[in-house]
């Protein structure tokens, strides 16, 4: 079993938390470096909540 399988395993269930401390890490980024690579970060995030299947704005539905 891979390091993503596991962390896919221990996020099962905890997919809103999962995604709000993606948003809260990328944030953290874009401060340290001030917004210098937020395109870079923000594709980023999106990668990993696809992953991480916490696709959802946090006022809406799944993205399509």
């Amino acid at each position: 079993m891979s390091a993503m399988d596991k962390i896919k395993k221990m996020f099962k269930g905890h997919e809103d938390q999962a995604g709000k401390g993606i948003d809260k890490a990328g944030d953290m980024v874009d401060d340290r470096t001030k917004g210098k690579y937020s395109g870079q970060v923000d594709s980023a995030q999106d990668k990993l909540k696809q992953q991480f299947g916490t696709e959802r704005d946090q006022d809406g539905p799944p993205r399509t």
